[in-house]
């Protein structure tokens, strides 16, 4: 007879496969190529280079770049727009270095770090440049650390993207400075306000640079305040991601969740009332170009951050200049002394495929994703809804068995209707059945727009604006039942805890004597011919 085979000698399949087979690490998988062409199905990896590898401390100064503060006042801010040699110079310093690539977070695990990612492309791209660029990661987290709320979930560290937690995104419907979410683009410039001013020429009659006491001047400008809710576009990114990865720049797309949405009460000037002021627009010109004081990086390529607004917008008195940011001084965080807001639009406006107005959305804040929830029957759900472009949420609907049966939340449990802001919702839904449900919830606005129903009706590569219903599991747990009630007490009774439901109980949950029992009134297992 054949010797047994040591098992470890007939199996050769390598300890991970199983992972690569179940798409558990995608990250590490090349491509099945089927096609009748030759291709290099590896997986990318990042090649050797001839150029100067950038090592952070090791940066050798560069005489022909010497980046500094542009304006007594304004630490941080560089201006590159109307110095295009200052701008090819920097763009040949980057071609010396090799710079390490995104860190992969979508077929990848994200880390358990707070913050998730850390940015650290972009902090070698400020370094490379230097001067007072070289500082100014270091200097945006602390102000980060002084002006947020400890609670906040840093997504990116710098350039700084954050949200609040659920727990706290609606505990009020006008949010908190300090929990307000924060998606940046570069560095946080810090400027006295003393120093400010604002120039406004090109396509305008009569140019002209305003102090922000000019503006403040009510004798000019009539002071106006709106509440207004801001959204990124990039807001519930995560659940595209989870179903199906995009484009993987960690900066551009963020892993948002919930928590790209605010509402805060905004106090200025309208826009339309300073280019009046300015003599009006020459004829022909459609849009206003918004310049930030912040430092911005794309495609090898220095910049400041610059957005522009329809001119139609604007006519509309629907874009601000403000100075007040919920009845305080705006903080630096969010742009202080003065900040562009943009009713109804993208936060990214505020300052391919355009992106203006947010289309209708809402989202479930609690219950949370796959947490148990013990009720008698019914099950408390709370969120935010909201429409972009003037629009307001007019009906909320909740469903706890898939999207099958929806329930109206009664007008009494929304906050007030404003035309530029968000509305939160507390809505109970019936649910009797038990085990693994989901709850969903849906908004109508005032022009009866809705949701898509799943993620995949919105997805883009871009993994912008995720409109669709959104969906939350839960394990129902309903109480009312008495034999839910006499588990749950026996649970109690051993000491053991009821969550992780994946857990096998420590106790023996009936005795040989129940089991007889309930044997006893079973039917037997064959039928009689």
């Amino acid at each position: 007879m054949q010797p047994d085979i040591p098992y470890r000698q007939t199996h050769q399949q390598a300890p991970d496969e199983w992972k690569l087979e179940q798409g558990l690490e995608p990250a590490r998988l090349g491509i099945r190529n089927q096609s009748s062409i030759q291709i290099n199905t590896e997986p990318h990896r990042l090649n050797p280079s001839d150029h100067e590898e950038l090592k952070g401390p090791d940066i050798p100064e560069d005489p022909d770049l010497d980046v500094q503060d542009e304006r007594p006042g304004w630490k941080g801010y560089v201006e590159w727009e109307d110095y295009p040699e200052k701008k090819a110079k920097a763009h040949q310093r980057f071609s010396r270095f090799t710079f390490p690539p995104p860190p992969e977070f979508q077929l990848e695990s994200l880390p358990a770090t707070n913050p998730v990612l850390e940015g650290k492309r972009w902090k070698l791209w400020h370094k490379a440049i230097g001067g007072v660029l070289d500082q100014v990661p270091q200097i945006s987290w602390e102000t980060v650390l002084k002006e947020k709320h400890p609670e906040m979930l840093h997504l990116l560290e710098f350039p700084y993207n954050g949200e609040a937690p659920k727990s706290l995104l609606i505990k009020d419907y006008i949010m908190p400075n300090e929990l307000h979410f924060v998606r940046n683009h570069g560095g946080i410039p810090d400027i006295e306000a003393s120093a400010y001013d604002i120039r406004l020429d090109g396509l305008v009659n009569d140019p002209k640079t305003l102090t922000l006491a000019d503006l403040q001047n009510e004798s000019l400008f009539p002071r106006v305040s709106k509440l207004v809710t801001i959204q990124c576009s990039g807001t519930r990114r995560f659940e595209q991601i989870v179903e199906y990865p995009g484009e993987g720049d960690e900066m551009i797309n963020a892993p948002w969740a919930e928590g790209a949405i605010g509402t805060a009460k905004w106090t200025g000037v309208s826009l339309k009332k300073i280019i009046k002021y300015c003599g009006g627009l020459k004829d022909g010109a459609k849009h206003i170009e918004l310049y930030g004081a912040d430092t911005y990086f794309k495609g090898g390529q220095c910049m400041n951050y610059v957005v522009s607004v329809p001119w139609s917008k604007v006519k509309a008195n629907e874009v601000m200049l403000a100075w007040e940011m919920n009845d305080k001084p705006l903080p630096k965080i969010h742009g202080f002394p003065l900040r562009a807001v943009v009713f109804g639009y993208i936060g990214a406006r505020s300052l391919g495929i355009q992106i203006q107005e947010m289309p209708v959305s809402s989202a479930i804040m609690s219950p949370w994703n796959k947490e148990v929830v013990v009720h008698d029957g019914e099950i408390e759900v709370k969120g935010w809804a909201y429409s972009g472009g003037g629009r307001w949420p007019e009906r909320v609907e909740i469903s706890s068995d898939g999207g099958y049966v929806w329930y109206a939340v009664p007008i009494e449990n929304l906050s007030p209707k404003h035309k530029f802001a968000w509305r939160t919702f507390t809505g109970k839904v019936p649910c009797d059945h038990e085990g693994w449900t989901e709850l969903v919830v849906r908004c109508w606005d005032n022009s009866l727009n809705t949701q898509p129903m799943e993620v995949r009706h919105s997805w883009n590569w871009s993994l912008h604006v995720t409109s669709s219903c959104h969906r939350v599991k839960i394990y129902s747990v309903n109480a009312k039942r008495e034999a839910t009630r006499k588990r749950l007490r026996e649970f109690d009774e051993h000491g053991q805890g009821f969550t992780p439901i994946t857990r096998p109980t420590d106790f023996v949950p009936m005795s040989l004597e129940e089991y007889e029992k309930e044997v006893a009134n079973v039917e037997p297992r064959d039928v009689d011919d």
